[in-house]
């Protein structure tokens, strides 16, 4: 089994990486840490408790982490007209019996890290507030993490947010930067990829049919999601699983292939805040960015797991 934390900002995408990852057996999932994002960071917690209660694992940790940017203002509104105003599709009823722990994400993070060295995997599908945080902390996880596995960035292609930014890079352009010009090993999930994983209408009358409580919530969470997507999917209903490909990626990393580049995050020039630009420079650390996916494969195997 491979050893994980799961970074999330609970948003809809997330809570479905979250499940994908809780019926994963080839994971080990030692915590999960949130952060502000899609949501506030408050709201992430709780999202994040609730859905690991609807999965029945009361006993992953939770520990909040931060709720702004490293170093400047919210670059931009949280995403309620994507993720509703609850962050999970307005599917959010009643609070969770348990409550975070007292430790913080960062400090979270460092302590497994270290006392694990060479065996953590630590995906990231939020702002990256939280890992540049732990880096400050401690910079010798830069060099004894296993590997960092980020949802983020549009190095390729055009961003989300705006033409040339991907919304979780965007969200915190600087601690972007840090974490990827650390030294860590990275592998760089991002709408290179993302956005070839399609899931459809179709999949979510299948999760109905199940008939769980656990599908009909995924299903009916996803159902709001997909309304955001109009303008993006043609010829029905449809979504891009963003953050569950990074869990698929930390699973089997072949689902993807990778070019090696430096990437600069813009962090000074407003018009094209967030851009990722790879670069081959031997001056700077390189990291794994995905450019193609195998979806078939990815979608098959995450639709096995989710419900």
């Amino acid at each position: 089994m491979k050893s994980v934390i799961l970074d999330v900002d609970t948003g809809i995408d997330d809570s479905l990486a979250l499940a994908y990852a809780a019926h994963s057996p080839e994971l080990d999932i030692l915590g999960v840490t949130t952060v502000f994002g899609n949501i506030t960071v408050e709201e992430a917690t709780r999202n994040t408790l609730v859905v690991l209660d609807k999965l029945e694992r009361e006993e992953i940790p939770v520990y909040a982490g931060e709720s702004k940017p490293m170093s400047r203002e919210y670059t931009k509104p949280f995403a309620r007209h994507i993720h509703g105003e609850d962050g999970i599709g307005n599917q959010y009823r009643e609070p969770s019996e348990r409550q975070a722990e007292t430790m913080s994400a960062s400090d979270f993070i460092v302590q497994q890290i270290m006392a694990f060295p060479g065996k953590v995997t630590v995906v990231a599908v939020g702002p990256l507030t939280n890992i540049a945080k732990a880096i400050q902390t401690n910079p010798e996880i830069v060099h004894t993490i296993e590997r960092l596995v980020i949802m983020g960035g549009a190095v390729t292609v055009p961003g989300n947010v705006t033409p040339y930014a991907e919304a979780n890079i965007y969200s915190d352009p600087d601690a972007a930067a840090l974490v990827l010009t650390s030294g860590m090993p990275i592998t760089l999930v991002g709408l290179d990829v993302t956005m070839k994983t399609l899931l459809t209408g179709v999949h979510l009358d299948e999760w109905r049919r199940e008939n769980s409580s656990l599908s009909v919530f995924l299903a009916d969470m996803t159902e709001f999601y997909m309304g955001a997507y109009n303008e993006i999917v043609t010829g029905g209903k449809g979504c891009a699983l963003h953050d569950p490909l990074a869990v698929g990626v930390a699973i089997d990393p072949t689902i993807v292939r990778t070019t090696s580049y430096a990437v600069h995050v813009e962090c000074t020039e407003q018009d094209t805040l967030g851009n990722t630009t790879g670069k081959h420079d031997t001056l700077l650390p390189h990291i794994d960015v995905a450019l193609d996916v195998d979806s078939s494969r990815f979608l098959n195997h995450f639709l096995s797991r989710i419900v």
